[in-house]
């Protein structure tokens, strides 16, 4: 047997004693990603000085991030539970769709949300939303939060201006109006699927503990129900909540809206990094939903700080997911996976979504896993001369969001704040993920036919 197709098999037993260990010997999952990320480099062979240093870079470089996200979103949560923020948005929601429909509202407002944002960031900005509309609707919590995973999943990896999607578009050639119109046109019919479909198919089989942690941190659960004329406004509340999607939008478009490298251009890309976008959200939410609702400087203080002990777990399981990914990548299981699908000889089409979604059940990342198969399968569909790299763009993207697994930050996500097991969340969460990976890649493939 080859060296790369028995790095290959360690990479595949590596992940499967990562499940068993949590699933099976309810191991801690912050030390079994930790024991088996290290297992892995022994294995593959990697010099013993290096393991460790290959583990906290990618722990570093995940968490330079995520941990910024994770707390200035949390903060943000937790300043529209207190000041009544989320429990309007709730009411306002609920009266307009109804309770039957309230699941469809979620994945069309993160689907709207999502747009310009990383996924991560969307989530955290809507997840006080999903609480808040469960406890006070009585709908089921993965009924209304599966559906908004689902609809900022697949912006971010279909719809330009995503950044992930926009890389595609910039490697493939592509026109990004176009790509936007195929995107909406496979995007909205996949959410669907995968989303208040699926959810209503599953959240019957899937029994959560009475007491979710993230729900106690987030939402004031001992305050009484308040008179609407006691609520903040739909108004003041939507644009403190819109308030980084619309930074990180003009971020997004700062090389159209400015001349690069003038001034202009620098203060609108750092106006719409993410951190910078959340920090100033939060700072505006002290205002209008702190200081404006009459709380004191001392009580918004004592919400930015008692919100973030429950983060604590999360942020340590997404940072060693991301040293497990360092791990993978630096054993050269990415450089096999390229390998592999050279040799299989698709069409563009399908070598775009094979390559992304080998890549992302390797490294866990929807971003890295679709900028690099862009790179790699760019120049194959330059010189078969295919037609519509806007599609090559959809298909990159949907390979890019199959099977999240362990390595994936954004599982841990899910499986902290909506207080699943593991088991539970390869239920809901990658299955979801799967669904909108192969959906996409059905409607795209009867895109190109039709075209």
């Amino acid at each position: 047997m080859s060296p790369g197709n028995l790095l290959l098999i360690y990479a595949a037993l590596s992940i499967l004693a990562l499940v068993v260990l949590i699933a099976r010997y309810r191991l801690n999952p912050f030390i079994s990603l930790t024991l088996v990320s290290l297992g892995l480099a022994l294995l593959a062979g990697m010099p013993a000085p290096e393991i460790v240093a290959a583990y906290e870079h990618g722990v570093g470089r995940t968490l330079g991030h995520i941990a910024l996200i994770v707390a200035l979103g949390t903060m943000l949560g937790k300043m529209l539970a207190e000041s009544g923020g989320a429990e309007r948005i709730a009411r306002t929601l609920i009266a307009r769709f109804g309770t039957r429909h309230v699941h469809w509202a979620m994945m069309l407002i993160a689907f709207c949300i999502g747009l310009p944002i990383f996924f991560e960031v969307g989530f955290v900005l809507l997840i006080p939303i999903v609480l808040n509309v469960a406890r006070r609707t009585g709908v089921p919590l993965l009924l209304v939060g599966l559906p908004m995973v689902a609809g900022l999943s697949v912006v971010h990896g279909l719809v330009p201006p995503h950044p992930a999607a926009m890389l595609a578009v910039h490697e493939y050639g592509a026109d990004v109006g176009r790509t936007v119109f195929f995107a909406l046109l496979v995007g909205l019919p996949t959410a669907a699927l995968a989303g208040p479909i699926y959810a209503r198919w599953v959240t019957p089989r899937i029994s959560l503990p009475a007491h979710n942690p993230m729900e106690a941190a987030l939402l004031n659960q001992g305050q009484t129900r308040l008179p609407d004329d006691q609520l903040p406004g739909f108004g003041i509340t939507l644009a403190t909540l819109l308030l980084p999607v619309g930074l990180m939008l003009l971020g997004g478009w700062a090389n159209v809206l400015a001349e690069p490298g003038s001034t202009l251009n620098h203060a609108l890309h750092f106006l719409g990094n993410s951190v910078v976008a959340l920090l100033l959200a939060v700072l505006l939410s002290f205002v209008t939903l702190g200081l404006m609702r009459g709380f004191t400087r001392e009580q918004i203080l004592k919400f930015s700080q008692e919100c973030l002990a429950p983060t604590a777990a999360i942020t340590l399981l997404v940072g060693a997911g991301g040293g497990l990914n360092g791990i993978l990548v630096k054993t050269g299981v990415a450089q096999e996976i390229t390998r592999v699908s050279h040799e299989l000889q698709l069409s563009p089409l399908l070598m775009a979504w094979s390559v992304a979604a080998l890549l992302r059940i390797a490294t866990g990342s929807a971003t890295v896993a679709m900028s690099t198969a862009a790179g790699i399968v760019a120049p194959v569909a330059l010189a078969q001369h295919y037609p519509h790299p806007e599609l090559l763009v959809l298909a990159t993207g949907a390979g890019a969001l199959i099977l999240s697994h362990v390595n994936d930050g954004g599982f841990w996500l899910v499986k902290e704040y909506f207080n699943m097991s593991v088991a539970q969340t390869f239920k809901t969460w990658t299955v979801l993920e799967t669904i909108i990976s192969l959906t996409a890649l059905l409607l795209v493939s009867g895109l190109a036919a039709l075209l």
